[in-house]
């Protein structure tokens, strides 16, 4: 079949719409960051405020940097993470709007937020967050205030490094203009032919995979379902590439997929150098990367007293000094050549290098080629930013599921153009042959799993014997839905239907909320305190709603029920539970009204990511009127009634 456009024309496209993203991101920022007030700001998540500036140091890449607290709503899931960019504010207080923005975090008229110095985030870890800052920055005039806050900003690094890639690729000659024409065709990519390598503690699909894997000479892809062991995989196709080749690039979207999959590697005994950050701060994680590995380097403490020479030097300037420049060049002459040699060696002792996929544009991989790289969830993350690591590599292998989580994309219009078609998506459509979907599923109940597998996999997902029927109690339903409608309301002032809290904030239904938390109550009654404390029975409760999530939060701290059961029950929204799983998952839909609107609810992925969390039980709460005019929740309706 005759392909209908270049892949240049292709790629002018993609970079068409990741300008109409970039424009609409960067106006979304201003409009919320001029208009919103700070307390909608940091029930978004988007802010700390107020905050605690405590030290500052010099980290081992000789970066200024800063370490605050957040001091309140410590409750509220933020967005900030490693690599992202913020800035400082403070809020100037007209009359006494300060001191009221500071206590509750409202927004006055008269208050007017003022901003200051700009970050980047080196790592958060709970209430506390490292950020660094430019050279010579005044961190007295931050903590001398009591009104200090941090917001996250634009991020325009991460849109010029991904524009500079599309650039790259329409440009690319030899195997980077290879790969772009093969990914944008209907050609077969090239393989090696040899007998099958045995895996004996792999299924089927999954030693299929490695072996695909390792036979690519060009592209293959790893289609994991939820539960089917998709990072055991992974893990296992890159232990045996390295039997083959010296060094790996592995990349993935987020730092969190970097961070599991680096993990995984360490176990297996595979030296890892991360670059960036990991999200987790402990010292197995720290452990590997490229910081803490200069740190450990024994010529490292040379290179610091030179370093701390070079800022003396720099404070205590004489003027007429005519021998200040000599000795500031002999001392930058040195230090340089020590970081090179570090480095060299450094890079020289890792069999993998990684980084989220725009971290793959660190200027510490300048000139640096793979043979092979590894993405892992690739169908999250948008096409151009894959091109940023592939520019790097001879082949890819792409790793995920464009069944679940897409990418992010806030522009509707570049949505609907199809700017959120991944680059993996776009290979499984067009080389079926290089793609290995993992069939056997050892998280789920199977009643839980048989939905999912039909709709989304074509019924090509089974569940393993040991989890086949596994539950909590006998005779249990794996599978139940709770219909609000029949519920009626509470009272006069508390109905079951949806309420809109804010423009980006989303909706939220209070009474469902209440009812989501009365079903867990009765549930966990069934179980039992002791049981649920002794088997370590742990529950997710799901809202794609930021609104529903943060009401549920707090209406379970403040609740005596469940007091013993904190560490056991987890709220958080669909994307906050990406890649876990639970004993228990109730699902709180929100949507409830006459017209049968259900907004971003039609995004399928995103369900069967919510559905596919649950181990032995799922309990959907919604309204079956508005929900089931749509016919993937009806069709969900009419497979729970039946079981």
């Amino acid at each position: 079949m005759a392909e209908t456009t270049s892949p240049l024309l292709e790629l002018q496209r993609q970079r068409l719409l990741l300008e109409m993203e970039y424009n609409a991101d960067k106006e979304t920022f201003r409009r919320q960051t001029d208009e919103m007030g700070l307390r909608r700001i940091v029930k978004r998540g988007d802010a700390w405020f107020p905050l605690r500036v405590a030290r500052s140091y010099y980290n081992s890449l000789n970066q200024l940097a800063v370490e605050v607290f957040r001091l309140a709503d410590i409750d509220i899931e933020h967005n900030f993470e490693c690599g992202r960019p913020v800035v400082f504010f403070t809020v100037e207080d007209n009359g006494n709007a300060a001191g009221k923005e500071k206590s509750c975090g409202g927004s006055a008229k008269n208050t007017r937020i003022k901003h200051g110095v700009t970050g980047t985030v080196s790592y958060v870890d709970g209430d506390r967050m490292v950020v660094t800052v430019p050279d010579g920055t005044n961190i007295l005039d931050l903590q001398g205030t009591g009104n200090a806050g941090l917001q996250l900003s634009f991020d325009e690094t991460s849109y010029r490094t991904m524009f500079a890639a599309l650039d790259r690729v329409m440009r690319g000659k030899g195997r980077l203009g290879y790969l772009r024409d093969l990914f944008y065709s209907r050609q077969k990519a090239e393989t090696l032919t040899f007998s099958p390598l045995r895996f004996p503690y792999l299924n089927a699909t999954q030693e299929q995979a490695v072996n695909n894997v390792l036979r690519a000479k060009d592209v293959a892809v790893v289609h994991g379902p939820p539960g089917t062991g998709k990072t055991t995989t992974l893990v296992e196709a890159i232990y045996e590439t390295l039997r083959r080749e010296s060094q790996v690039l592995v990349c993935a979207q987020s730092n969190m997929a970097v961070d599991w999959i680096s993990e995984k590697l360490v176990d297996r005994g595979v030296n890892v150098l991360r670059i960036g950050n990991p999200t987790k701060v402990n010292d197995k994680m720290l452990s590997f990367t490229y910081e803490r590995r200069f740190e450990a380097h024994p010529d490292y403490p040379q290179l610091w007293s030179i370093r701390k020479a070079i800022r003396d030097l720099r404070a205590n300037r004489r003027r007429g000094d005519e021998r200040w420049h000599g000795k500031m060049e002999s001392l930058k002459s040195r230090a340089t050549e020590i970081e090179i040699r570090i480095n060299a060696e450094l890079f020289a002792e890792a069999r993998v290098v990684a980084s989220t996929l725009v971290g793959s544009a660190n200027r510490l991989l300048d000139g640096a080629k793979f043979s092979t790289l590894f993405i892992d969830e690739a169908a999250q993350a948008l096409e151009a930013a894959c091109w940023i690591p592939i520019r790097r590599a001879g082949r890819v292998i792409f790793a995920g599921d464009h069944c679940q989580l897409p990418p992010t994309v806030k522009s509707i219009a570049a949505l609907k153009a199809g700017l959120g078609k991944t680059l993996m998506e776009r290979i499984v459509e067009r080389k079926p042959d290089v793609v290995t979907l993992l069939r056997m599923q050892y998280r789920m109940n199977e009643d839980i799993m048989r939905f999912s597998s039909d709709w989304f996999y074509g019924g090509g997902v089974e569940a393993a014997p040991d989890v086949r029927y596994r539950g909590i109690l006998d005779l249990d339903v794996p599978m139940e839905w709770v219909d609000t409608s029949e519920y009626g309301d509470l009272a006069e002032d508390v109905s079951f239907k949806e309420q809109f809290v804010g423009e980006n904030f989303g909706r939220i239904n209070k009474a469902e909320a209440e009812l989501t938390l009365k079903t867990l109550e009765d549930y966990f009654i069934r179980i039992g305190r002791q049981r649920i404390i002794d088997e370590r029975i742990d529950v997710g409760v799901i809202s794609p709603y930021r609104a529903q999530v943060q009401y549920l939060r707090r209406r379970i701290a403040k609740s005596e029920f469940f007091k013993p059961y904190r560490r056991s029950v987890s709220v958080n929204t669909v994307d906050g539970f990406q890649g876990q799983e639970r004993d228990v998952i109730l699902i709180s839909l929100v949507r409830s009204n006459d017209e049968g609107q259900i907004g971003f609810l039609r995004d399928l992925r995103r369900m069967n990511v919510a559905i596919t969390r649950a181990r032995m039980k799922l309990i959907v709460l919604g309204s079956v009127p508005t929900m089931t005019r749509h016919p993937f929740y009806r069709k969900l309706w009419e497979y729970v009634k039946a079981l």
